[in-house]
């Protein structure tokens, strides 16, 4: 399943996108916030990602994970996620990273929505969630922007580097107002 939005093409990721993904994880800038810390080499990044292009040939999908692509050069530009609850909940979780060259030009929120639309419209969910680290004020206003609602503060949930920190949790729902 491939995404399509103004500026962006979100193209679901292949073996062949190892080493564009190896580079994003590998920068410090973005593993500030992250839980699974910086790959050791493209093996490891391999590993990583395993589950989610085999997950691609399972009948129902738990979760999709694609390569974000500007859409006027093909370039490579971060990685989004959408993990499913495969339930009678009809809840999923998004998540995305940029490259930080690409940072300040709307390409967060403009994926952040794109995976919530396709959320409710493709996948009929009826909840989608994410999770983000409290100090990550970034990552806070892209959630906002795409018009999630903060829920709740989860205390020292998140393993970074050796330290427990708080996540604020956002939501979503599919009758919620949105101007999209």
């Amino acid at each position: 399943m491939n995404l399509i939005s103004t500026r962006l093409v979100l193209a679901e990721v292949s073996w062949y996108d190892i080493p564009d993904i190896h580079r994003l994880h590998s920068l410090p800038e973005v593993d500030e916030y992250n839980t699974i810390g910086i790959p050791v080499n493209e093996d490891e990044t391999r590993d990583v990602i395993r589950p989610w292009i085999e997950d691609q040939s399972q009948i129902p999908r738990s979760k999709y994970l694609w390569k974000i692509l500007k859409n006027c050069s093909g370039e490579f530009i971060g990685v989004a996620g959408l993990s499913l609850s495969n339930d009678r909940f009809r809840s999923g979780e998004i998540f995305y990273k940029l490259l930080p060259s690409h940072w300040g030009n709307g390409y967060a929120t403009e994926t952040a929505i794109t995976l919530i639309k396709a959320g409710f419209k493709t996948l009929h969910l009826h909840r989608i969630e994410a999770g983000v680290a409290t100090a990550n004020i970034r990552s806070v206003r892209v959630l906002e922007k795409a018009a999630m609602k903060r829920e709740g503060r989860r205390r020292k949930i998140l393993p970074i580097r050796g330290e427990w920190r708080d996540n604020y949790h956002y939501a979503i729902v599919e009758d919620d107002p949105r101007d999209y």
